[in-house]
């Protein structure tokens, strides 16, 4: 595939078209907002109400509203509270988690034009430093196809991996296809250990809920982890009870992969979600069955494995050209 690039140079253009109600025309996302917990919180009303005071459209505040909060939110998981602390890695971490999530690319630019707009708002009102804009913000557009691991490069991975922890989320993640932020978010009570299962009662991507199972070396890691934790109520969780970060596991995956010597490969913490689907495949299960462990709704959604790494119809392939080739060589 040709690598292409989205560069965001700290530069968005404003739709200032009026609309009619103007006074009024952010109340929704303001009553919206007092609901919420996020971090500078009071920055993103003031920032709201400066749209409106600007006459962008209602739904040019609502996209900014929706971004923003999201970017927000996922800023509060890294541990977070206050603006000024923001660097270019919480940015670009966001970016990888939307893109995990299967959000289009056109989605991800949008939301990110929205949020270096408030982000330059926030440095023109010298609330937060220039720092995390001072250079282009890149990242590479995601494949059409999903990239799944190499069985040898899953071997190399899972075989510098020691700490318990780290091994029980990767090895959860390989072998049960949830996404990372189903797996952070899990609670002891989400686990059927006896049963090898894990109850996922609300998708991250959809209200659907799902039942996945475990592996023996999954099931193994996970309760070797368990022996050695202390009892919050996450199963991955850091201090103060609360789950372990996007950012966190990112950026514990990325240096996994650079010991494995892997780093090269462009192998992303959603690979391992692609991975376990992929195997899945090879070794025979039916779309339907692997739709519903995904946790898709579309088969269509399931159906881009099989067009990725669907061994069956490669070996029949070869099997029907070897045919072919023994025919023109008998002539």
């Amino acid at each position: 595939m040709t690598e292409a690039h989205v560069i965001f140079n700290g530069t968005t253009a404003s739709n200032t078209e009026p609309e009619d109600g103007s006074p009024s025309s952010i109340a929704h996302v303001l009553f919206r907002l007092s609901r919420l917990d996020l971090p500078a919180k009071e920055h993103f009303e003031s920032y709201l109400r400066y749209k409106a005071r600007a006459n962008h459209k209602r739904r040019t505040i609502e996209s900014s509203f929706t971004s923003i909060m999201l970017f927000l939110r996922f800023y509060g998981t890294s541990g977070k509270t206050d603006l000024k602390d923001l660097q270019r890695s919480d940015l670009e971490a966001f970016i990888e988690h939307e893109q995990d999530r299967g959000m289009h690319i056109t989605t991800v630019k949008t939301r990110m034009a929205c949020i270096v707009a408030f982000l330059h708002y926030l440095i023109e009102q010298e609330l937060i430093p220039a720092t995390a804009l001072k250079k282009r913000i890149r990242f590479k557009l995601p494949d059409l196809l999903p990239r799944a691991m190499h069985p040898d490069d899953v071997k190399k991975l899972l075989s510098i991996i020691d700490h318990t922890r780290d091994r029980a989320l990767i090895l959860l993640l390989l072998r049960t296809g949830i996404r990372i932020g189903e797996a952070l978010r899990l609670t002891l009570n989400d686990l059927d250990l006896k049963g090898r299962k894990i109850h996922l009662y609300q998708g991250e991507k959809n209200d659907r809920g799902r039942v996945v199972y475990l592996s023996n070396d999954a099931a193994f890691s996970l309760k070797r982890w368990l022996r050695w934790r202390d009892p919050e109520q996450f199963v991955f969780a850091r201090k103060e009870e609360a789950p372990l970060s996007y950012s966190t596991a990112r950026s514990l995956f990325k240096r996994y992969l650079i010991e494995a010597g892997l780093d090269h490969k462009g192998y992303t913490v959603h690979s391992l979600r692609h991975t376990y689907a992929s195997e899945l495949l090879n070794a025979g299960m039916r779309l339907e069955v692997l739709q519903q462990l995904m946790g898709h709704q579309d088969i269509e959604m399931t159906r881009r494995y099989a067009r990725l790494t669907d061994r069956t119809r490669e070996e029949e392939y070869f099997r029907a050209m070897a045919k072919i080739e023994k025919g023109v060589d008998d002539d």
